[in-house]
């Protein structure tokens, strides 16, 4: 009872995350396959948008992969690669976009966003500091306050 357990114990933490490479795509030169998969993780799926090719089932993503390590094979360098690919689907494919003048403004959306969000921290704080937050006293607690004050 006591080693099925363990068995089953074993079997499920020992569960490895797949990837969607098949062996049949894998090149026989261990150089050249890491090469493709490091392109292969930067390049976004375009069916699933959120997974790179790497880690994708659908076909397009297969397609892509056979198209990396066919072009990988052909003498290309990384960087001829990558330019070929963004020709061909253009820069959304990109899952980490390029730093260009045409995405300065995505890269710079965040820093911009946490600069004016500490401006408008600050704005506000200045704007309400000294400001009174409760309502003046009564006759009455006037009264009831200057009794206690003289005790």
């Amino acid at each position: 009872m006591m080693r099925r357990l363990l068995l089953a114990l074993l079997l499920i933490t020992s569960a490895v995350p797949a990837f969607a490479v098949n062996p049949d795509e894998m090149l026989k030169d261990p150089a050249l396959e890491s090469r493709a998969r490091a392109i292969s993780a930067e390049l976004r799926c375009m069916v699933c948008q959120n997974q790179s090719i790497d880690d994708s089932n659908a076909e397009l993503a297969k397609d892509l992969r056979l198209l990396v390590r066919k072009r990988i094979t052909d003498g290309d360098s990384d960087q001829q690669v990558m330019s070929y690919i963004v020709s061909r689907y253009g820069e959304f494919v990109l899952l980490k976009p390029r730093f260009e003048t045409k995405t300065l403004l995505l890269w710079g959306a965040p820093i911009l966003l946490a600069v004016l969000g500490g401006l408008s921290l600050v704005v506000f704080a200045r704007r309400y500091a000294g400001q009174p937050t409760g309502s003046a006293l009564t006759s009455d607690e006037q009264a009831r306050l200057s009794e206690l004050l003289k005790k």
